[in-house]
């Protein structure tokens, strides 16, 4: 598997990506902070308008000073993820983890640590303090951040969370963890 930089020119790579999974738990905020409901249902993978919003966001953030890590075994494009351009948070260090996606066929592999990991270090070579991310509730993604070292925000971005109010909102402190 080979971690490299994306190029704006690979968005049509993103079609490969298989999102699909059986989601048997999602997490709601609550008072009391995230709590488990059972789902078991399936999550399909894109359809031809959710393929095209991922593809513009893509090539936005890119075009905007964001920067992309696809996951190769071979020519397969096996997972990406996006690090965001816009500066978030009070003081404005902290960058958003946008979009990350590992093929059904390739999860727990690593492939998403590895991923991770080059995100941790480039957002600490521009200066970021966190890394803010705007999970989907399932059950396996808020897991996966929690096991890079993310936790519950306590100070969720509006934009964000107007946009995605269902996302669970998170954050790693890139100063006290070591990237993974």
């Amino acid at each position: 598997m080979q971690i490299r930089e994306m190029g704006i020119h690979e968005v049509g790579k993103l079609k490969e990506i298989d999102r699909s999974e059986h989601i048997s738990k999602v997490y709601r905020m609550g008072s009391l902070g995230i709590q488990a409901e059972e789902a078991n249902h399936e999550c399909g993978s894109w359809s031809p308008l959710m393929l095209q919003e991922l593809q513009d966001r893509f090539v936005d953030e890119l075009q905007h000073g964001g920067i992309a890590y696809g996951a190769y075994a071979g020519e397969d494009l096996a997972g990406f993820a996006v690090l965001a351009h816009r500066w978030l948070g009070k003081r404005e260090d902290g960058l958003q983890v946008d979009l990350m996606y590992v093929s059904r066929s390739y999860r727990r592999q690593g492939v998403g640590k590895r991923l991770m990991h080059e995100l941790k270090l480039e957002a600490k070579r521009r200066g970021a303090k966190f890394l803010y991310i705007s999970s989907t509730e399932t059950e396996s993604a808020v897991n996966f951040y929690r096991h890079c070292g993310g936790g519950l925000t306590e100070e969720v971005d509006e934009r964000l969370y107007a946009k995605e109010p269902e996302d669970i909102h998170m954050v790693i402190d890139l100063q006290n963890t070591e990237p993974v």
